[in-house]
């Protein structure tokens, strides 16, 4: 028992959608409501959940297109929030502010949250779960909000919507010093990498297990759900060794984590739907840019098309 049925969650297959094509970006521009339509019409065979990252938008139109298009899809819809203190061992060398764009920032974070909640009671039908932030407490964050800022943005969510609230982040801060948040949250929400720790395609699913299990050991009363997990195709050698990455790969660890979740009843959102190129640096092989089960031309990868669109094996 996952704790999942007080919260009114069947687990379901789910999965990370962020709609950026070639040219756009978060910021400057955003996907159509037609390239929107496109991607939920690909993606609805396969999935029942989609986890959104931000009230930006491209999350408004993902939620006007469900709606007036009559899809079959249930959202988790998330507050991207920004830095509000200065993370001085980011190791990218991000993560450091002037005093000027943290409170900017915290203002701007402020409108997120009551944006969050206003959408969550304009869609009530299509929304079922919501997020005040992503992986903002861990080390190595360039967005770094304190724990106790969250919970309070948690607070005023639950305070102001129906829907369950929870917050994304890595595994480990759950372990150690994340507690007082998990207390305030409905649900906890964890990403878990094994390929970004240096494991291979073998070890994967077991190192997933382990940090799933070991933050639902801490909080046996929590439902916990796997927000983020998934196995990149490509790899400049960035974190990621070039040799671990592949679409077969990527096709094994989807297999075997959807095999385990589907045992076990657990909800795990796969990162991602298509790959992303404004992701990362320049560097056309940059890992964070190839973590999609669909190209940047939305055609599915060579693994996933043989799992998922078995009448594609004609064609190879």
């Amino acid at each position: 028992m996952n704790g999942f049925e007080a919260l009114h969650i069947a687990p379901a297959k789910a999965i990370c959608y962020s709609g950026f094509r070639e040219g756009q970006r978060p910021g400057g521009v955003y996907p159509t409501y037609d390239e929107v339509k496109e991607d939920l019409l690909i993606l609805q065979p396969h999935w029942k959940y989609l986890r959104l990252y931000d009230v930006d938008l491209h999350g408004e139109t993902v939620l006007e297109v469900i709606r007036k298009e009559n899809l079959d899809f249930q959202v988790m819809l998330g507050a991207f929030i920004e830095a509000e203190m200065n993370n001085f061992g980011c190791p990218w060398g991000g993560g450091v502010y002037s005093e000027k764009q943290l409170e900017r920032n915290k203002k701007q974070n402020g409108k997120k949250i009551r944006k969050l909640i206003d959408l969550a009671n304009r869609y009530p039908e299509i929304i079922f779960s919501l997020s005040v932030g992503n992986e903002a407490c861990v080390d190595w964050t360039d967005h770094y909000v304190s724990a106790a800022q969250v919970a309070g943005y948690a607070q005023k969510v639950q305070q102001g919507a129906s829907q369950p609230v929870t917050f994304c982040e890595n595994y480990v801060p759950w372990l150690h010093k994340l507690k007082p948040l998990a207390d305030v949250l409905d649900f906890i929400s964890i990403h878990t990498y094994p390929v970004w720790e240096y494991k291979h395609i073998h070890e994967a699913l077991d190192y997933t297990k382990a940090n799933y299990y070991a933050v639902k050991e801490k909080y046996p009363d929590k439902p916990v759900v796997i927000t983020e997990a998934g196995w990149a195709t490509s790899s400049n050698g960035r974190g990621i060794d070039p040799e671990h990455v592949s679409e077969e790969n990527q096709a094994i660890y989807f297999q075997d984590l959807m095999t385990w979740a589907d045992k076990e009843r657990i909800l795990v959102f796969f990162f991602e739907a298509f790959d992303e190129t404004w992701k990362g640096s320049p560097e056309p092989l940059e890992p964070e840019k190839h973590w999609g089960v669909y190209k940047i031309d939305r055609t599915p990868k060579k693994g996933f098309r043989e799992q998922m669109h078995p009448e594609a094996r004609l064609d190879c």
